[in-house]
């Protein structure tokens, strides 16, 4: 079995040899000058080094081996950032690695007409284009990504979603995409080619987890311009500090005017290069987090934009209800035992293979230990369901047992002379208004009772509802029921809306409402029905089983098909935004507790008044300009792991995630550099290497 994407180790050997490579091949001017806080510390760099070799063979504005200090640590401080942003790039190449050896060139039977047993060519996959035709039988591969124009065939999609248990695919519905890599286990499809060559699902895939090819997003964007506006004020602020400098020197006639070497340490440490050198890594590994949880992103922008949304649409069936509608208990017509009902229902059942049906035949069985029986033992005669009749049932002995919706077995009943009793019409309203649904019984002219079916509410989802609602994110259900029983699903579940008897044309415009208010909508959906609405929402989450259509509006794909997932999209995202502000949280306070480390020293020769502001007690003012230089640089792989892996989310309201992020980022980042460069200092004092 090929494997999927994966969850790998945090630093795998391989990834941290390519990104140590990969971190002098990105010193590059032409790729440093997309980071500008970076560039300005490359070219920082580049001018220390000069300005040691200056010293070192001629003579310089200050000693060699301080200066070699300052311009080691300058470069160290462009390979940490590097290695950082090659690491988050090695895993999704690393990832891409194995989606791509699933991608194989196979040969295809490209058929001469749309249909079963129209003549073929064989041709390999690379040259088909969309619009071909094509046969796949038992043990085939499927060699590109199509629609199922004829014939029903299980098919293994482990390669793609790494889920074992094969699927069904066939013509027509909501169940009839392909994608190519997977495997025809049984019969035979003709599929229709929707992909060019290089244009696959797969190939998609490979070209978002290379992150690499990750388009920056807006708040991304917008927080570059922002550091990049703060590197030119501190860059001019420092530009204006050698005049002044000189002017004090020859105005007071004593101490020394400030080195170039110690602005640009000062204009550094100043420049916050910890959220510059790690905001490229934080959304690399957001984009590899939501791969890891088998959903492909086709932008960063989607990604970002789950960490915002505040409305989720769901599906009730499948998504909230476990799908399947089940027997709950036999309510019986008056003058009629509770048993009979069951041993009646269970009789109607025995030959319905649909969930509702065996869940009656279980429920007798349970509840009164009636044994399951054959239909064809019995000798009995099976009526099958119809949508003209809207009722299922069997003959057996001169009975004739019927099982349906109430309209349909009332219309029976009176057929057979018989009429349908007000207590049995009072029983079907009650079921419904608890949001289950009634199953009449008849035996002739005789009504017998109800069953009731109902959706059962999957497990915890009341939780993760609340938790929802904690985060400020709004859970509306979607639904084809009535609003009698969506309204009493709704309640069970703990949704804060429901839209009942949901159309595309209502899906749509529910989803415009909310957006004309200023909120921001993500939904799930597998059915060429959803594609309008998948196209409308901020974040649309389409199901890999579904249709081609619904897969073309979203701006995700959920690999497992799983319409849950769709809040575990929405985890990842709040967590990259999370982790981008806890960081750059952490880089501005760490700034701040910078200037009180650099400042005084860099301006002690200039103003020795200034010494009193050496409240670390540093042991001298070349000491603290190293420290805070080295400092500086070795922040940044200290937090390449929280980068990577990201902030852990929680889900609490904004207030109390503000109070969390600046307790534990904002103060951490003030205290850290002060205990961090008195480290450094008492290290390198100790040492005699300052």
């Amino acid at each position: 079995m090929t494997p999927q994407p994966q969850s790998r180790p945090l630093f795998e050997r391989a990834i941290v040899r390519h990104a140590v490579l990969a971190s002098f091949q990105k010193l590059d001017p032409r790729v440093q000058i997309r980071n500008p806080v970076m560039f300005v510390v490359l070219v920082g760099a580049v001018l220390t080094t000069a300005l040691w070799l200056q010293a070192l063979f001629g003579r310089g504005e200050a000693p060699a081996r301080f200066i070699f200090a300052v311009s080691v640590w300058l470069w160290f401080t462009v390979l940490f950032t590097n290695f950082a942003e090659a690491m988050a790039e090695g895993r999704g190449k690393a990832q891409a690695e194995t989606l791509r050896r699933a991608r194989r060139d196979v040969q295809a039977r490209r058929l001469k007409g749309p249909r079963y047993g129209a003549p073929y060519s064989i041709v390999a996959s690379g040259e088909l284009r969309a619009g071909d035709v094509v046969l796949v039988e038992a043990g085939d591969i499927i060699p590109s990504d199509g629609e199922v124009l004829e014939g029903i065939a299980s098919v293994n999609e482990s390669a793609i979603t790494g889920e074992s248990a094969p699927v069904i695919r066939e013509s027509g519905g909501d169940r009839s995409a392909v994608t190519g890599g997977t495997t025809v286990l049984s019969d035979w499809l003709v599929v229709r080619i929707t992909a060019n060559p290089g244009e696959t699902f797969l190939d998609r895939m490979i070209g978002m987890v290379e992150g690499a090819k990750r388009q920056k997003t807006p708040n991304e964007i917008a927080l570059n311009i922002l550091l990049a506006a703060l590197t030119i004020i501190f860059l001019l602020a420092t530009a204006t500090l050698l005049p002044f400098s000189l002017f004090a020197v020859e105005a007071n006639g004593s101490g020394a005017p400030v080195t170039v070497t110690v602005l640009v340490a000062l204009l550094i440490c100043l420049i916050p290069t910890t959220i510059g050198g790690l905001l490229s890594a934080i959304g690399i590994a957001g984009m590899d987090r939501m791969i890891q949880a088998n959903v492909i992103a086709m932008s960063g922008r989607a990604v970002e934009a789950a960490g915002d949304v505040d409305v989720l649409l769901l599906d009730k069936t499948g998504t909230i209800t476990l799908g399947n509608r089940q027997a709950v208990a036999f309510i019986p017509a008056d003058g009629v035992s509770e048993q009979h009902l069951a041993d009646a229902a269970q009789l109607a059942s025995l030959a319905d293979e649909t969930p509702e049906g065996r869940s009656i035949v279980v429920l007798a069985k349970e509840k009164y230990g009636i044994r399951e029986r054959s239909v064809h033992e019995l000798g009995a005669e099976f009526v099958p369901f119809t949508a003209q009749t809207r009722m299922s049932g069997v003959n057996l002995n001169g009975n004739l047992i019927r099982k349906g919706a109430s309209d349909s077995i009332q219309r029976y009943v009176e057929g057979q002379g018989g009429s349908f009793p007000p207590e049995v019409h009072s029983i079907v309203e009650n079921i419904a208004r608890n949001g289950g649904t009634p199953l009449v019984v008849a035996d002739r002219a005789t009504v017998l009772g109800v069953v009731q079916l109902k959706d059962i509410v999957k497990g915890g989802m009341k939780e993760r509802f609340g938790e929802l609602r904690r985060m400020g994110i709004k859970t509306v259900m979607i639904t084809g029921d009535n609003p009698l029983t969506a309204a009493a699903i709704a309640a069970e579940a703990g949704v804060d809306d429901f839209l009942a008897e949901a159309t595309p044309e209502a899906k749509l415009q529910l989803i415009r409402e909310y957006q004309t208010g200023g909120r921001l909508v993500a939904m799930t959906g597998d059915g060429t029905n959803d594609a309008p609405a998948l196209a409308q929402a901020d974040v649309a989450v389409a199901m890999n089983s579904g249709t081609q259509a619904a897969r073309e509006a979203g701006n995700m794909v959920d690999l497992d098909s799983n319409p849950t997932k769709l809040i575990e999209v929405v985890a990842i995202g709040k967590q990259l935004l999370i982790t981008r502000g806890a960081l750059t949280t952490f880089s501005i306070a760490n700034d701040v507790a910078k200037y009180f480390a650099i400042i005084p020293a860099a301006f002690a020769a200039t103003y020795p008044q200034l010494n009193a502001l050496n409240l670390m007690g540093l042991t001298s003012p070349a000491s603290a300009i190293v420290s805070a230089v080295i400092f500086n640089a070795l922040i940044i792989p200290a937090l390449i792991p929280l980068a990577l892996r990201g902030v852990r989310y929680r889900a609490v309201g904004a207030a109390r995630l503000l109070r969390r992020n600046l307790l534990i980022y904002g103060l951490g980042g003030l205290v850290a550099p002060f205990a961090g460069i008195k480290l450094i200092d008492l290290a390198l004092t100790t040492l005699g290497l300052v």
